[in-house]
């Protein structure tokens, strides 16, 4: 059977599906996808997937893609991120016969994707991007559907648009890619509920509309509707029951459904970050649920959500990120020092303000409350005579670790302090030699006495300290 192409691919195969669950790193797993297609999603999308990783490992590909095949989470597309033509391809071949097409990323803008020299960053090497498509154009987009692309998803932003700095996505951009090609386009940004996917249908003429984060806020966005944040949870938990996946997902998942819920009840925050299990998660959610009915049990006649809330806060709804104009007037900058700092430089706040640090460091600072991040504010440390890096506070050489042993090692000495036992060792090899012999051990008395046993005291030593 010939293979589908363009209008046709997107109709017979994808169904065509104009409501799109984004593949999001750690958050698009099975679990989710099936309570986004319960829920009005047509098209889902995996995680990204690393196309080195999955043609290398099998329990990689078995973790991600093969154990989780179900005949309900059709139709599904695959995505890979890859910079190697011949890695792609074979990567593709061994996922085939689990999805409905391959997704090459091309539009990842994070640190890791440019370390890793794919996503976005594939973008600034076309000779590159031709190799792994096949043929060759002028124009981006043109070049990628001459190549073979049968769908492109247009996501309207730059690579450099993340975070706090992501903006409003371009639908003029997306619109100009559309008028500008044959194939099928889906868009992406600035979906925040059902009205938003019809204007964006309407205002670009793509054949669908993807969603990440407004998904993420409400899984029933393609329904038109906002149900309860406990409904939604107790819906996923079951779920995630039947097809079950790492906790830190279920965890990050219910943060971002429970987002503004959780601002009013910081105590189930804390509770949801430290709980260990899927039942405990399943708890947490049940006191959410029962604070949230007593509070709408005293709510009085006429009253309005708070904070500028479109919907009481224990209510699906979008998280309106700050844009970059008014998350700086928020920490008192200029647009101009904002744009010198940049996002990094915020992360890298060091004055105890936990909305000024990285999520990492957040994380960090929720373990560790006293946790200290300015270096200016850590205890100080002695140096290595030697190198310069921290010394053991207990070292009889004054050194750190590693140059402690190199000098116990050349002296056979002992450093308690280090665990470095080279000269107790030493001893009790000559003491195990001379009782062999019938002769009384002798002491140390010079390095020349000490190269007698070199070759077993090197082994003893190597195999107590590594």
């Amino acid at each position: 059977m010939p293979k589908l192409r363009g209008e046709a691919f997107w109709r017979e195969t994808l169904r065509s599906a104009h409501y799109v669950v984004a593949p999001m790193v750690d958050q698009s797993e099975l679990a989710w996808r099936l309570l986004s297609r319960r829920h009005g999603a047509q098209l889902c999308y995996t995680p990204m997937l690393h196309a080195q990783v999955f043609l290398r490992d099998a329990n990689y590909r078995r973790e991600n893609l093969y154990d989780e095949a179900c005949p309900e989470d059709r139709p599904l597309i695959v995505q890979f991120c890859a910079n190697d033509p011949e890695v792609f391809v074979q990567a593709a071949l061994l996922a085939q016969d689990y999805c409905d097409a391959i997704d090459l990323n091309l539009g990842c803008p994070q640190m890791i994707a440019k370390r890793g020299h794919y996503g976005a960053f594939l973008q600034e090497e076309w000779d590159l991007l031709q190799r792994m498509d096949i043929d060759k154009t002028v124009k981006y987009a043109q070049m990628l559907e001459k190549a073979g692309c049968q769908l492109l998803t247009v996501h309207g932003r730059t690579k450099e648009q993340k975070g706090p700095l992501a903006g409003v996505a371009s639908w003029e951009h997306i619109q100009a890619v559309r008028k500008a090609v044959n194939i099928p386009v889906f868009a992406n940004g600035n979906i925040q509920c059902l009205s938003d996917v019809q204007e964006c249908i309407r205002k670009t003429g793509v054949h669908g509309v993807m969603s990440a984060e407004g998904n993420l806020h409400n899984p029933a966005l393609f329904e038109g509707r906002n149900p309860l944040v406990w409904e939604m949870a107790e819906e996923y938990l079951e779920i995630v029951r039947k097809y079950p996946c790492p906790l830190s997902y279920v965890r990050a998942h219910l943060f971002k459904l429970w987002h503004h819920t959780l601002q009013v009840y910081q105590q189930l925050r804390e509770e949801l970050a430290k709980v260990k299990t899927l039942d405990g998660i399943v708890d947490v959610n049940r006191e959410l649920k029962l604070r949230c009915q007593e509070e709408i049990a005293n709510q009085k006649e006429g009253e309005k959500p708070k904070e500028g809330l479109p919907f009481f806060h224990w209510i699906c709804q979008p998280y309106i990120r700050p844009g970059p104009k008014e998350r700086c007037r928020e920490n008192g900058e200029s647009e101009i020092e904002k744009g010198a700092r940049g996002k990094r430089a915020l992360e890298e706040e060091e004055d105890g303000n936990s909305e000024l640090l990285s999520k990492n460091k957040q994380k960090k600072k929720l373990r560790n409350p006293n946790k200290i991040f300015d270096p200016s504010l850590k205890p100080k440390y002695a140096k290595c005579d030697q190198c310069g890096n921290p010394k053991g506070t207990k070292c009889v050489f004054n050194m750190c670790r590693g140059c402690c042993k190199k000098r116990a090692f050349k002296e056979v000495a002992d450093c308690p302090g280090h665990g470095l036992l080279f000269k107790t060792k030493y001893e009790k090899s000559l003491s195990w030699q001379h009782s062999q012999r019938g002769i009384q051990t002798p002491e140390i008395s010079q390095r020349g006495d000490a190269e007698v046993g070199e070759t077993a005291v090197l082994k003893e030593a190597g195999d107590s300290t590594g």
